[in-house]
């Protein structure tokens, strides 16, 4: 069997021999090279860290949630339940082909065009037996309460649903399913939205969320979002708004796996140490 011959002269240390197989110092140094370039940090992949690992963290409620308001484009599923159901088959016959959920519509080419009641230029939408009513402005609660008054006019007791069939965020970047996602529900956070997306990859930046908003100005505004703290809760972006879009940058475990450069110079410096191991056995 080849081995290499280290001898190691000090002022304190006599002469020493090391005998070290060929194949064993090879494995060695291939070991450490893989493990230098393969390291990757995971300090920054738990959500709140300043979180206690025992004990009880009570926060304080500083995001409230405002409630949206209807404006002209948004799709409404409106359901009017009576007595007599076939009295309001004609309004509900829409309304059940509009009740989204975040699965049927996880993705652009899968779901399909929400359907509804859409509130118009003028913030008026038309339904059938109760004619024009407008919403403009209102959130769908209050939007509830005044269709049943008018309903009542020609229903008997009459209740009422009210529900978005266009409420939809983005989800983008480092997460498990990139798309866009029609809600059902109007009270969504920031989690909320990206449990939807399955979670941030391992690659995701936690610290450094970007959440784009649009204002009803067509005013956009960027802002940064730390999933690391506890701080988040107190964040008024903590609550999504319709077509908010999250953005979830790699990190540079990510750059790092992608380069390819790196990956060469990896290669190369293993060719020339095998080259200089053979060199030295030979001597």
């Amino acid at each position: 069997m080849l081995t290499l011959t280290f001898r190691i002269n000090t002022s304190k240390l006599q002469s020493m021999t090391l005998n070290l197989p060929i194949p064993k110092f090879f494995f060695i140094i291939f070991c450490l090279c893989t493990s230098l370039c393969a390291c990757t940090s995971t300090k920054n992949v738990p959500y709140f860290q300043d979180v206690l690992d025992s004990g009880i963290v009570n926060l304080p409620v500083k995001a409230l949630f405002q409630e949206p308001t209807i404006k002209p484009d948004d799709i409404l599923s409106i359901s009017i339940y009576t007595i007599d159901p076939n009295t309001s088959m004609v309004v509900n016959q829409l309304s059940t082909q509009s009740a989204p959920t975040a699965i049927a519509m996880s993705s652009i080419a899968a779901s399909p065009t929400p359907t509804g009641f859409l509130v118009d230029k003028n913030g008026e939408i038309q339904i059938s037996v109760v004619g024009r009513v407008r919403l403009l402005g209102l959130t769908t609660f209050q939007a509830r309460d005044l269709i049943q008054d008018i309903a009542a006019k020609s229903y008997n007791n009459p209740t009422v649903q009210v529900r978005y069939s266009n409420f939809k965020i983005t989800v983008l970047g480092e997460v498990t399913r990139p798309a866009t996602y029609t809600v059902p529900n109007e009270k969504l956070s920031i989690l909320d939205a990206l449990g939807l997306a399955g979670d941030l990859t391992i690659y995701g930046r936690r610290e450094n969320v970007l959440l784009i908003r649009e204002n009803d100005n067509k005013e956009r505004s960027l802002v940064r979002l730390d999933l690391n703290s506890t701080k988040l809760f107190e964040s008024p972006y903590f609550y999504l708004r319709q077509n908010d879009v999250i953005y979830v940058e790699p990190n540079k475990g990510k750059a790092a796996s992608l380069n390819v450069a790196r990956t060469q110079t990896i290669a190369l410096i293993g060719t020339a140490l095998t080259v200089l191991i053979t060199l030295i056995s030979r001597l």
